[in-house]
This record gives structure tokens, C-alpha cells and sequence, in this order.
């Protein structure tokens, strides 16, 4: 085949013809299947409203439990009238966080919008709106879910911290380094965002006055290397974390304890 044919035969994005004559849809295609296949089972979890809590691990789906009618609760602030999953009080925050990444805007637009799906491949739209109009306008809400997030990973914590609070007394189960994993990496990637690293020192136009911003900073840069890395790791932690303690408490699994 020549090279004209295969430009014509592989290279089309979005009707249009691009040159690259390498599989540089895959990426996209990955995250598309990666991205909807977590949102699917988030989904289906939130919606199940069972199997979440088994003594003494929480499942991160469900954490922090705000409702009375939580297998257990963190901090029961809505009262008996909530008789709905309640997944559905705390994922908002975590979706949000995560929907306005700076890092996951790049990978959903490439992917579900193709704009553009890679370099050197054509924008499937003609013009180009930026984050003007909405919902995109919504992106800029990203600092302030920065905050929110940061008091999920608090509770987290907690919940990782119980988990080593068994009811014979302490103890070490695989659920608990499960949880500590998940946690750890679910703060990798809270505290390694561009949002946080600009308040702790980015907005600064010189460190001169503030040497300890300035340490604070250059290490949360280096985190900020690693960002899309702790992005995709804490988005497989979070369903291995609430898998596993649904399929503990549906008796499917037992819990191997090590301590």
C-alpha cells in the first residue's frame, strides 16, 4: 500500500484528513473505555446502597457516611428522611474534583470530544469556545472543590485508621493496607493538583521573603510531575478499595488477616 493510500485509508479524525500514519487513536480510545467504565460501576455502587461496610472497613464510595441510615455512620447530619443511598451525599465532590482536573479536562476532551484527539489530528469542531460558555464554565470551580476534596482524604484517613480497629482489638487485614493504599494515593493525587500547588506558593512572584513556600512549593512540583500517574492509580484504587469490602461483606471473600 502506498503512502497515500494508507494516509487515506487510516488517517481520518472527525472527518477530516490527518497524516499521522501511526495508531494514535488508541490513547483516546483508552481513556473513553477507562473513563466510562469506572463511571458505569461508581454508578451502579451509589445505586446499590448494601455491601459497603463490613467491621471495620468503609467503603471509600461511601465515606464520609453523613446519614442515619448508614450501615455506619461517620458523622450523621442528615437526618431519618434521607431514605436514599447515601453514596449520593458525598460522590458529588469527588466527581466534581476529579471532572475539573486540569489533567482529566485534557484527557475527556481529546477522548469524548475530540478536540483534539492528538497531535497533529484535526479538531472535530470548526471553532473553537474554549471554557466560555456552559457548562464548561463550571471548570472554574476547581480551586474550591481542591477544598472539599482535601476534607474527603481527612475522613479517609480516619476510615483507613479504623480499619486497623478490629472487633478482637488491633489488627491488620488485607482490607486495611487496601484502604491505606487507596488513601495514599487518593492524597497523591489531591495534593499533587496545579490548585494546590499555586496556593501554597505559584501565585507567588518572588520566594525571596518565604523560603519555606518556597520548599513547600518545589515539592508539590515535583508531585505535579506525577499527576496524571497518581490520577489514573487512585481512579483503579478507589473500585479495588470498594470491591473488595463489598465482596468481603457479601460473604464472597474472606478477609485474610495477617495480625
Amino acid at each position: 500500500m502506498s503512502v497515500v493510500a494508507a494516509v487515506e485509508s487510516v488517517g481520518k479524525a472527525g472527518g477530516r484528513a490527518t497524516e499521522r500514519l501511526d495508531r494514535w487513536w488508541i490513547q483516546p480510545l483508552l481513556v473513553v473505555l477507562v473513563l466510562t467504565s469506572f463511571s458505569i460501576y461508581a454508578l451502579w455502587a451509589a445505586l446499590q446502597n448494601a455491601y459497603y461496610y463490613v467491621d471495620p472497613y468503609l467503603s471509600p464510595f461511601y465515606s464520609p457516611c453523613l446519614a442515619q441510615n448508614c450501615q455506619h455512620a461517620t458523622l450523621p447530619l442528615i437526618g431519618g428522611w434521607w431514605n436514599l443511598s447515601p453514596a449520593f451525599l458525598v460522590l458529588g465532590i469527588p466527581l466534581g474534583f476529579r471532572a475539573t482536573c486540569y489533567y482529566y479536562r485534557r484527557a475527556y476532551y481529546r477522548s469524548f470530544f475530540w478536540s483534539p484527539p492528538a497531535c497533529a489530528v484535526p479538531d472535530a469542531r470548526s471553532r473553537y469556545s474554549g471554557e466560555t460558555v456552559f457548562p464548561f464554565l463550571i471548570q472554574n470551580l476547581h480551586r474550591y472543590f481542591f477544598w472539599l476534596a482535601v476534607l474527603v482524604v481527612a475522613f479517609l484517613w480516619w476510615d483507613a485508621l479504623l480499619a486497623f480497629r478490629f472487633p478482637n482489638g488491633f489488627g491488620i487485614g488485607l482490607g486495611t493496607l487496601i484502604l491505606v493504599a487507596n488513601v495514599a494515593l487518593l492524597s497523591l493525587y489531591t495534593f499533587s493538583c496545579h490548585s494546590c500547588r499555586h496556593l501554597c506558593g505559584g501565585y507567588l512572584d518572588s520566594f525571596a521573603q518565604g523560603p519555606l513556600r518556597y520548599r513547600l512549593w518545589s515539592t508539590l512540583t515535583r508531585l505535579n510531575t506525577r499527576h496524571g500517574m497518581y490520577a489514573w492509580l487512585s481512579l483503579f484504587s478507589v473500585i479495588v478499595a470498594d470491591l473488595y469490602v463489598r465482596l468481603v461483606a457479601m460473604g464472597v471473600i474472606n478477609d485474610l488477616r495477617f495480625i
